[in-house]
């Protein structure tokens, strides 16, 4: 198992708690990644929102490349996975800025490419925002100009969504970066299995989770495509013992009154193609985080961590509160590592 963490650029990930003690802050991330490395983490994941969607729009949020350019310079050794949405980012503009990232890491950035839920943020922005197949469609076509422009020495492009003319990117990435992508639907899912590396998916079970990897990896098989890599998002709380485990989530999880970013939450809802309902009391942890029962004792999440690779996950995406207090004993007390 590969163990990577969310970068904490809204300054947490409890909805219903404040502060949780971990700025959004460049001090902060810096000195996070940088301890994540001695912790023996392998990768960190950068999301991509200009609105603060965890602790309510009018909060700091930080940007997700400039961040993960200042980081590349700052880091030896762990893999940088940005978030990016095609409908903020014109392609080839796009993969000459990311491949410059990618030399200054020496090969570590990864892309999360993420076909935009959020019409209030591109609205405030001032830019397109595609129903939900449209928005796959412009990522198809997103997709194919960046991978051109990284292997190809010049690169036209003509599509209904863009257009280039013997571009040149150079100098490209040091390695191409490996291509992240998640999503439900049946428009995400041919998507993913025909231009990406690795799928990710939100947090389940391993008897949920089990499937939906052997459908995508007999999706990719029909695709001709490499074996693919599966990551899952999921909430990480490591204690002594199991009371002292239950009681943390209870804290995180007691919902009185809505939070401040719940209409944010609410309009996701109405702008994706979940499998499952979800319930208020998950609104608490994003990414349906809390659903792998990742809470208990080392012995307990070595336990559940153990189910999941034996049904094909190599990745975990972890959140934690306070992060770097709880990212340091999980390196210790499940990873074994720092």
């Amino acid at each position: 198992m590969r163990y990577g963490y969310w970068m904490p650029v809204f300054g947490g990930w409890l909805r219903n708690v404040p502060d949780e003690g971990m700025q959004a802050s460049w001090d902060y991330v810096k000195r996070l990644t940088q301890r994540s490395e001695q912790w023996g983490y392998d990768l960190s994941l950068i999301a991509e929102l200009n609105l603060n969607d965890i602790k309510g729009v009018e909060q700091p949020a930080l940007d997700a490349w400039s961040t993960a350019a200042a980081l590349a310079a700052v880091t030896d050794r762990i893999e940088l996975m940005v978030a990016v949405r095609p409908n903020f980012h014109h392609p080839a503009l796009f993969a000459k800025a990311a491949a410059n990232i990618d030399r200054i890491s020496n090969g570590r950035l990864a892309l999360n490419v993420v076909s935009s839920w959020w019409a209030d943020e591109a609205r405030q922005y001032g830019l397109q925002f595609d129903q939900h197949d449209d928005r796959y469609a412009r990522t198809e076509e997103w997709l194919k100009v960046v991978d051109g422009l990284w292997t190809e020495e010049r690169f036209s492009f003509d599509g209904q969504f863009y257009k280039t003319e013997d571009a040149i990117c150079s100098p490209k990435p040091a390695k191409r970066p490996t291509v992240y992508a998640g999503g439900e639907s049946e428009k995400a899912k041919t998507m993913i299995a025909a231009q990406c590396d690795a799928y990710v998916m939100h947090g389940d079970p391993a008897e949920a989770i089990a499937p939906k990897i052997a459908d995508m990896a007999a999706r990719r098989e029909a695709a001709g495509g490499a074996p693919m890599h599966y990551g899952m998002a999921a909430y990480a709380i490591v204690r002594d013992s199991e009371a002292e485990a239950k009681r943390e989530l209870d804290r995180i999880t007691t919902v009185s009154d809505l939070p401040a970013g719940y209409a944010n939450f609410d309009q996701w809802l109405s702008g994706t193609q979940l499998e499952r309902e979800l319930k208020i009391q998950e609104y608490s942890v994003s990414n349906r985080g809390l659903r792998p029962n990742l809470v208990g004792t080392p012995e307990q999440l070595k336990e559940r961590i153990a189910e999941y690779e034996a049904a094909g996950l190599d990745l975990l995406l972890l959140q934690m509160s306070p992060q770097a207090e709880e990212m340091e004993r999980f390196a210790v007390q499940v990873m074994g590592t720092a």
